[in-house]
């Protein structure tokens, strides 16, 4: 016991020498315990918190089985081919890529290979190997060493650099201490090149671990890798100028309120955020300085404000602004790493991160929420776009409730009671009224086909609204006459594209709150459909349906899995048959990009996979998935379903494809694991049917 505390006390030194010293202590840092974050994050995502969540509190809590934020940063397809090269050992951690007793052996010391008379070292690199050098942890001797650094400069990795080394893989493999890289570790501040800047460093990291700058959150390796500040050259070895927090006074007063002064990208990575960033400029309170004069080709590429920009970004001191400000953006560049954020954290100012992405330095053990303030790269427009469009702007409770604002358009509604994921703070439940929207796609020739079936159906739900048919379907619109006669209006609707994504389009002849997505071969009851509805009037920012599918992580293959088994765990509830709120529609059509969209109308497939995501990226939690009979399992595969899209061979295959395209988009994997499933009261309970209220759902 003695000895594991004096292991963890030793990290926890080791962690801030680095930070101040970027010295041979920064290794140590490993070795500390694990961080909270998925704990607090898990705390965050409770919500929203439903009267009757004490009967159903695996619903509306996360179980501790959950994978958490470590599931959300695992690759898809896109990006891990890009970086291959660099995670290989993806999965590595302290226990199975490092060898831990050699360090109980030998005591934590470490050695760094000597430079041969052809290795050149950059400035930045010698400070680290001297601070390693200078360090208590430093051994000559590789025989008493647990750690081993190498002398090859690893720093900067893009291939364009005057600094790049060549040929560093087969340096490395000389070595005959390298042993895959197990239990050494490789800095670099630098990686990628024009135009992706990926985090390829163009040679095999074997097991080592790495300490990075510019650090991705799903590729970095929780407690193996290290993520470090991105600092300049002229960052002192040693010392260097005192901090400017003077008073206690938290946050600062000061000069100014937000400050940011530095390069603005004309075209490629970074350039949206840093374009963007002079809307906020008003040359009192706020200072947005940007100047597009750097880089070779930058007259080549200026635009109408380059002239105006630079002669703007002279008249202000950098140092000043930064020391006389209470709060400075750090926003992205090329990479995700700034120099301004040792810089603003040097001079007691707040950074405001707008950096989608980035592991934050040291985050294993810093919690950083107490010290910057983290934005969304995307917020920055949309606050601007708000004040232009006053008329049709956020308001703040719209910026400060979860979802947050960017899952809001204030184009659909300025008032927060249209929006589902209100209600509960504004004391409202929807409407016992619900729009039923069938998607057909076949012609019409029978009136025993399953269409008229399910309309008929639904005409006997007291709280079915109307019934549109949206009418994809090649052949021409059939006569009023052919279709059955209900007590609510029956509206059919021609697609104006006859897509995939026209289902999900915000019709405005849809007058409820609540719809019914339905595929033209559903089989329900009246008393499934009023059930589901039932359920969803308590839950009415979730999907509620039946057909329910999963997603899983396949670790031999690296990508994202799509399952349709019949399973007590899904992740989503197809929209064959489920009900939502109409606002997902607007959400759908507005908010994703064309691209993806683009994709489910050429395949014809994956329109209902991609609502699941947006959904469950919006509430943070599952959808639900009720009761259904056992016959529209059979019924569905019964079918004639030999001349629909499903019978197609290249279905399942697309579908995978586009659960790591979707992934890839939102950056994470949105879609959570549960295994609650509704029933209603008594349901398969021996009492007498009489006693039932959805009695015809256990009727075969």
């Amino acid at each position: 016991m003695q000895a594991r505390k004096k292991y963890i006390l030793t990290a926890f030194c080791a962690c801030w020498l680095l930070l101040f010293y970027f010295g041979g202590a920064q290794i140590r840092q490993l070795k500390v315990p694990s961080r909270r974050q998925s704990e607090e994050l898990a705390a965050a995502r409770r919500w929203p918190a439903w009267d009757d969540e004490a009967t159903l509190k695996s619903f509306v809590e996360r179980s501790a089985g959950d994978g958490g934020d470590a599931e959300l940063r695992e690759s898809p397809k896109t990006k891990r081919e890009n970086r291959a090269s660099v995670y290989k050992d993806s999965r590595c951690r302290m226990e199975t890529c490092f060898d831990l007793p050699l360090c109980e052996q030998r005591g934590f010391r470490v050695y760094i290979y000597p430079l041969s008379k052809t290795d050149k070292v950059s400035e930045s690199y010698q400070k680290i190997l001297s601070s390693i050098q200078g360090s208590r942890y430093y051994t000559p001797d590789p025989l008493q060493a647990c750690l081993f650094i190498m002398g090859i400069d690893t720093l900067d990795r893009d291939q364009l650099s005057l600094q790049y080394i060549h040929n560093v893989d087969a340096k490395i493999q000389s070595f005959p201490l390298w042993n895959n890289g197990r239990n050494h570790l490789i800095f670099n501040l630098y990686s990628g090149t024009w135009p992706d800047y990926t985090e390829d460093l163009g040679f095999d990291i074997g097991q080592a671990m790495v300490a990075k700058a510019s650090f991705y959150m799903e590729r970095y390796r929780p407690h193996f890798d290290v993520s470090i500040p991105l600092f300049s050259r002229e960052h002192p070895q040693k010392g260097g100028e005192k901090g400017w927090l003077l008073s206690n006074k938290v946050p600062p007063r000061r000069k100014y309120l937000l400050v940011f002064k530095g390069k603005r990208y004309l075209t490629g990575i970074g350039s949206d955020t840093r374009n963007a960033l002079h809307h906020i400029h008003n040359g009192k309170d706020i200072i947005s300085l940007t100047t597009c004069k750097h880089g070779k080709d930058w007259v080549k590429h200026k635009d109408g404000r380059c002239d105006r920009d630079n002669q703007e970004y002279e008249k202000y001191d950098y140092q000043e602004l930064l020391h006389n400000s209470t709060f400075c953006l750090v926003p992205r560049g090329r990479r995700l790493g700034s120099f301004r954020f040792l810089e603003s954290l040097q001079a007691a100012c707040i950074p405001v991160l707008l950096s989608n992405g980035w592991e934050l330095p040291f985050s294993d053990v810093i919690d950083w929420s107490k010290t910057v303030v983290v934005g969304d790269e995307r917020l920055l427009l949309q606050i601007i776009k708000d004040r232009i469009f006053t008329h049709v702007s956020r308001n703040k409770h719209m910026w400060n409730k979860l979802p947050g604002g960017l899952f809001v358009l204030p184009q659909y509604s300025t008032f927060v009671a249209d929006y589902p994921f209100y209600y509960l703070d504004m004391g409202l439940t929807p409407k016992k009224e619900f729009t039923a929207l069938i998607h057909a796609v076949s012609p019409l020739v029978s009136q025993s086909q399953p269409i008229i079936k399910l309309i008929l159906a639904l005409a006997k739900s007291k709280y079915c609204s109307q019934i549109i048919v949206l009418w994809n379907c090649d052949k021409p619109l059939v006569p009023k006459n052919k279709w059955p006669s209900t007590r609510m209006p029956l509206i059919v609707i021609k697609g104006g594209r006859k897509t995939m994504s026209s289902r999900f389009f915000p019709y405005d002849v849809i007058t409820t709150d609540a719809v019914l997505s339905l595929d033209e071969d559903t089989v329900l009851s009246t008393n499934e459909v009023d059930f589901a509805f039932i359920v969803w009037c308590s839950f009415p920012d979730r999907i509620v349906g039946y057909p329910a599918r999963s997603h899983f992580w396949d670790s031999n293959k690296g990508l994202w899995g799509y399952t349709s088994k019949w399973t007590n765990e899904y992740s989503m509830v197809l929209t064959g048959a489920a009900f939502y709120h109409r606002y997902y529609h607007y959400l759908f059509t507005n908010y994703l990009p064309a691209s993806l969209l683009a994709l489910i109308d050429q395949t014809a497939n994956c329109e209902d996979i991609l609502m699941n995501f947006l959904v469950s990226a919006v509430t943070k939690l599952p959808s639900i998935k009720v009761t259904q009979k056992k016959q529209y399992k059979e019924t569905l595969m019964q079918q004639g379903l030999k001349s629909t899209l499903w019978a197609n061979p290249d279905h399942f295959t697309q579908r995978q494809n586009c659960i790591n395209t979707f992934a890839s988009w939102f950056g994470a994997m949105p879609l959570i694991q549960s295994q609650l499933r509704l029933d209603p009261v008594l349901f398969k309970d021996q009492v007498s049917i009489l006693r039932k209220k959805y009695r015809d759902i256990e009727r075969p």
